[in-house]
């Protein structure tokens, strides 16, 4: 087949950016990586991008297409020669550029390395007598936390990042959680502790672009939203974007609603409310907040307060509640005709699913 895309291609020495034509044959099986390792032996041998395994577990190829974040040994090329697509390939966002499409991920390592990614059990030395075992149920958990690759799709995505680059980001975040989450750490509450720093789990701005992004399914915002989850949990509840998610809870289980008229005075004080009358002022002018706070209790409110109650009586506070989201969630398959959906059954690892039906 013959492929046509336009790379940009920059220059760290002088800076300079341009963006370049290229055009060649291609096998109909080729990926994204495999035209750039054409280009770079037929064509052009200045080209830069990283590489490794080519199968989708090191990493190394992230970079992007058309403005969104890939993996370049993931990307099937036959569907965008098919469509008449040229596309853009550029190098991945909010890392430094260092030449054409690859990136310096110090940047990244320096707040993976903030997560401290490794266990701090809480004993010193195994009983000789025995191992110490973990269930599965206890390391699904973290199934998908423990899925990251380190590619930086999520990274180059980042909204939040992009406003602020001191933002832990989502893959550092993901990779905290992986450890929060694990039954065999001890420093639970001293790891929260240090994600509630300024910019640290509630700088998120739930865009949900690292869960678009990501290839391998690690679903970075929902690792953020556990470790909110758990932070309200273990006590860790200082900043104001935990004071806001306690507020939410307390208002839907009480009215069924959200009341902006008292989210101000509960979560920031009445002094800070007073400093937001004119804010309050236009909420009210489009509908948003009521003169008078009166409560308002919505039909079938019986509802939500009896889920949370059974979440309470299951143990299912903090993270666990997301994750039996995630496991019902996984067990739904949609099928091809008209939406419609089915529940699948549960898949267990290591265990043999059962035969299809019909």
């Amino acid at each position: 087949m013959q492929v046509a895309l336009k790379i940009w291609r920059y220059d760290g020495e002088t800076g300079e950016r341009r963006l370049q034509d290229y055009e060649l044959d291609a096998p109909e099986w080729a990926t994204l990586l495999d035209v750039l390792d054409l280009i770079k032996d037929q064509v052009d041998g200045s080209l830069a991008y990283r590489k490794s395994c080519r199968m989708m577990i090191c990493g190394s190829c992230g970079m992007r297409m058309d403005g969104a974040a890939v993996l370049a040994c993931k990307m099937r090329m036959a569907e965008v020669v098919d469509a008449g697509r040229v596309p853009v390939i550029s190098p991945m966002g909010n890392l430094p550029v260092v030449k054409d499409l690859v990136v310096d991920m110090e940047p990244f390592w320096a707040k993976m390395r903030a997560m401290q990614p490794w266990l701090r059990p809480g004993y010193n030395e195994a009983d000789e007598e025995r191992e110490f075992l973990v269930s599965q149920e206890q390391m699904n958990v973290i199934h998908k936390e423990a899925l990251c690759i380190n590619c930086g799709c999520c990274v180059s995505e980042c909204n939040s990042m992009e406003s602020d680059p001191d933002f832990l980001g989502p893959a550092a975040l993901a990779k905290g959680m992986r450890f929060v989450g694990d039954a065999r750490d001890a420093a639970t509450v001293e790891r929260l502790e240090a994600y509630n720093s300024e910019h640290g789990i509630w700088d998120c701005t739930r865009c949900y672009f690292c869960q678009e992004r990501c290839p391998k399914g690690v679903d970075p915002r929902d690792a953020i939203a556990k470790l909110g989850a758990e932070s309200i949990r273990h006590g860790v509840d200082r900043d104001m974007g935990a004071k806001h998610a306690k507020w939410f809870v307390q208002s839907a289980k009480t009215t069924g609603w959200l009341r902006e008229e008292e989210l101000i005075p509960k979560t920031q004080g009445w002094v800070s409310t007073v400093k937001q009358v004119q804010f309050a002022m236009s909420l009210m002018r489009k509908g948003k907040a009521r003169p008078l706070p009166i409560p308002h209790v919505a039909e079938g409110v019986e509802e939500a307060r009896a889920l949370y109650d059974l979440v309470k009586e299951q143990g299912r506070d903090g993270a666990l509640g997301i994750v039996q989201g995630e496991h019902a969630l996984a067990r739904i398959e949609f099928t091809e005709e008209g939406g419609a959906r089915r529940a699948a059954p549960e898949i267990e690892p290591g265990v043999e699913p059962p035969p299809a039906e019909g």
